[in-house]
């Protein structure tokens, strides 16, 4: 019982992190219908903004990491993608790679390439011990860092004006600027609440990890997309749902498999989603929002 629920914390506190991606990649396919790749170089200037102002005190490591991937976020859509909201999917995706790899390029003529040692937050790589369970502090942060996000979002999206316009420009987004929607301000708002994710995200990716790195983003934000896609693309809930699925599969790999075969995990979670999609190519929780963009 004590190893059965120490695997079930593992793949809700995985899971919970792939939620967070998964919703901050949803949360502008919603809207834009575009898949942000670059909001995996969201997480690695998170990390880097704590790492660079690590000697003040904690509380204003926080909120000065957390300005700068709202100010990143906000850049970012203004530059790279207001002026390109007409053009092809094609052409918003390439927008996208572009900016990915400016920014982990701009970070290495910054900072360097090599990793640096992150050491922000030490105290929640402690382990609590309960009875017989060990319980490692930062799962618990990330489970109930994950249930705030997610009553969070969910409370926003339907009890504040700007979230039911949020709503409406997610199912058509024509119809919702006809009725007066300011296209600018729920985009910039969406982007914001994406950058938020992308920041708890990055604080715990950053802590468990132990390290910083130009690419440190890539591996969260393909876990984050192929999340979305089995949760359904444009579903905010099938997200989430599709998170923490990754995350239970991620998990069980890791204890069904031979050692030898660890550390081919992820090609073996890549083949069981490309199962799931086969039998549902719509994703688990299909949408049936308009797809015209704005």
């Amino acid at each position: 019982m004590t190893i059965l629920l120490q695997h079930v914390i593992d793949a809700v506190s995985v899971g919970g992190l792939f939620a967070m991606m998964a919703l901050g990649i949803g949360l502008i396919f919603g809207i834009m219908r575009l898949i942000n790749f670059a909001h995996g170089e969201l997480v690695m200037i998170g990390g880097y903004a704590m790492w660079l102002v690590v000697a003040i005190p904690g509380p204003l490591v926080v909120l000065f990491s957390i300005a700068v991937v709202v100010a990143l976020a906000l850049g970012m859509e203004r530059i790279a993608f207001r002026p390109l909201r007409q053009a092809s999917p094609a052409t918003l995706l390439i927008s996208s790679f572009a900016v990915s790899y400016f920014l982990q390029n701009l970070v290495v003529m910054i900072i360097g390439s090599r990793p640096k040692p992150f050491t922000f937050a030490e105290g929640l790589t402690q382990n609590l011990q309960v009875g017989e369970l060990r319980l490692p502090l930062l799962q618990l942060v990330t489970i109930a860092l994950t249930i705030a996000v997610l009553a969070g979002i969910t409370l926003f999206l339907k009890r504040t004006p700007m979230g039911v316009l949020m709503r409406a420009a997610s199912q058509d987004f024509r119809m919702a600027r006809l009725c007066g929607v300011r296209a600018n301000m729920v985009i910039a708002a969406a982007f914001v609440m994406s950058a938020l994710l992308a920041w708890a995200v990055s604080l715990v990716y950053a802590v468990q990890t132990g390290q910083l790195s130009p690419a440190m983003g890539l591996r969260p934000a393909l876990i984050g997309f192929v999340a979305t896609v089995i949760g359904g693309l444009g579903s905010l809930p099938g997200a989430a749902v599709g998170g923490f699925l990754v995350g239970v599969l991620t998990v069980l790999l890791q204890i069904l498999l031979p050692p030898e075969l660890r550390d081919f995990r992820d090609a073996f979670l890549f083949a069981l989603v490309l199962v799931v999609l086969l039998f549902r190519p719509r994703g688990l929780l299909a949408v049936r929002a308009e797809m015209e963009r704005v």
